[in-house]
């Protein structure tokens, strides 16, 4: 195998004896990315230079027998909505196409601290606002098991380019699904953590109450280690929790005997490709055999996330896409006419139809005469889902579903209706309402190739039991072997 195939983990023995060096490793990853990402794009920006410096650091550490983290020397993409310092970041979006951070958000000085090495950064839907990567002012990302297919989103970028082996591992953000189902789509791990468990302090905000940062790896144990490196309360984000982070990898124990998995039956229905439903049953059975219960449950309330997610999102994001007016930083229009010709102007051309279209809609349901209607009624709603999961987690350790309804569709299949995108995170919101950490894994292929995701839900701060579950899955199937033929 090449280098680029392998697993953080695995990269990481053989830097630690020697038998490879992290600037061979990095220019192995730029090698593949020289070869595939024209047909993948899965990158808006390189930043090659700062790599081999970094890979270099690395390499001077190992060469004098420092500890090395397990994160060191190992080539990370970063999604364009986590701010880099001194490295464009621009969510996808016209109007941030100039912004260059002058600061790091916390996972990004979390990771350096670890000594890793940034490939560059990812394509993504403008503003984390989409299903598909097609909402890009730039490009379209392509699904590396089908390159007419989409990679999902909004962190398709992220996906896309671990399944590529055009990066080892990636950071991604998910609001509704953004981690979840790409990584479905793509076939990687993709994982999001509990809300608070990660610091959002650079995270350019979409939906402050939920988003969240996370890892896309080829396996579990790279999962965790990831995981290692970026959780833990912040001074600088009131929302990240003051819990311990706990060493991730102690939770890889191959064993779930006694555990109890519910599997919500309103997530088996209308709607769900037969072959999903199919092949994630079977995944599901092979917990029994493993010595897991699995028992049927209920979440009555599922059926209302999408509505409310579709409320509460675009409010958040209305609320925080006003800062963007061509003032301060970012793109502003040419010779407007005043001050407010200048703002409509530069929102105008700044903004893509779907941010625009998310922003309108936040704006009417936060209105006067509006807000008890829609935003309040939704909140409401928000928490009886979270409480179905309170009841259910008062009986089951995890929760099994399917992480996306279809495998990936193809490109432009959907972008004239918005309503059917919006469907498409109909199994990953509930569990962001609840601000539950998820896992999405590779658990086999439809007929034609494309890959299918299992997502296993825990209790808040438990990703420990999540994480064990998984691994278990892991080392007992073969799904996270299998690669595309790209």
């Amino acid at each position: 195998m090449s280098l680029n195939q392998l697993t953080a983990h695995e990269l990481h023995e053989k830097l630690k004896a020697r038998e490879i060096t992290s600037v061979e490793l990095t220019e192995s990853v730029y090698g593949r990315i020289d070869a595939v990402e024209p047909q993948v794009k899965g990158y808006l920006t390189l930043t090659k230079d700062i790599a081999l410096k970094q890979a270099q650091k690395a390499d001077e550490g190992f060469v004098n027998g420092d500890d090395m983290s397990p994160l060191a020397g190992i080539p990370i993409a970063i999604k364009d909505v986590i701010c880099t310092k001194d490295v464009k970041t621009t969510c996808a979006s016209k109007i941030l196409s100039n912004f260059v951070p002058p600061y790091d958000a916390t996972v990004m000085t979390k990771l350096n601290q670890q000594g890793i090495v940034m490939v560059g950064k990812t394509n993504m839907d403008e503003f984390a606002m989409g299903s598909s990567t097609e909402n890009s002012a730039y490009q379209i990302t392509h699904n590396p098991w089908n390159l007419d297919t989409i990679p999902g989103g909004s962190s398709g970028g992220s996906a896309a380019v671990v399944s590529a082996d055009t990066a080892i591992c990636s950071l991604g953000s998910d609001t509704g699904g953004s981690i979840r189902q790409p990584a479905a789509l793509c076939g990687v791990v993709g994982m999001k953590p509990t809300y608070g468990r990660v610091s959002r302090y650079g995270l350019i905000a979409f939906a402050s109450s939920l988003d969240q940062i996370g890892p896309f790896t080829k396996d579990v144990t790279d999962c965790a280690l990831v995981l290692n490196a970026i959780c833990g309360n912040d001074e600088m984000d009131s929302t990240a929790v003051d819990v311990q982070v706990p060493d991730f990898t102690q939770a890889l124990i191959n064993d779930i005997k006694g555990l109890k998995i519910g599997v919500p039956k309103e997530y088996f229905a209308e709607g769900i490709d037969t072959e999903v439903a199919e092949i994630v049953n079977e995944a599901i059975s092979e917990f029994e055999k493993l010595g897991a219960t699995v028992e049927e449950i209920s979440l009555p309330h599922t059926e209302y996330a999408i509505a409310t997610y579709y409320i509460l999102a675009p409010a958040e994001a209305s609320a925080n896409l006003a800062r963007y007016d061509g003032v301060r930083y970012g793109y502003r229009a040419d010779e407007p006419a005043n001050m407010i010709d200048m703002y409509k102007k530069t929102r105008s051309e700044g903004f893509g139809e779907e941010v625009k279209r998310r922003i309108m809609l936040g704006t009417f349901a936060l209105s006067a005469g509006y807000q008890d209607a829609y935003y309040k009624k939704a909140q409401k709603v928000r928490t009886l889902i979270r409480s179905d999961f309170d009841k259910a987690f008062e009986k089951v350790d995890i929760i099994a579903t399917p992480t996306s309804p279809t495998p990936a569709f193809r490109i432009g299949e959907r972008t004239a209706d918005p309503l059917q995108m919006y469907l498409c995170d109909v199994m990953t919101t509930p569990a962001s309402h609840a601000g539950l950490p998820g896992i999405s894994l590779p658990c086999g292929l439809v007929e034609s190739g494309l890959p299918v995701g299992l997502q296993l839900l825990a209790a808040p701060f438990d990703e420990e039991t999540l994480l064990r579950t998984a691994f278990t899955f892991e080392q007992n199937t073969e799904h996270h072997l299998q690669r595309p033929k790209l």
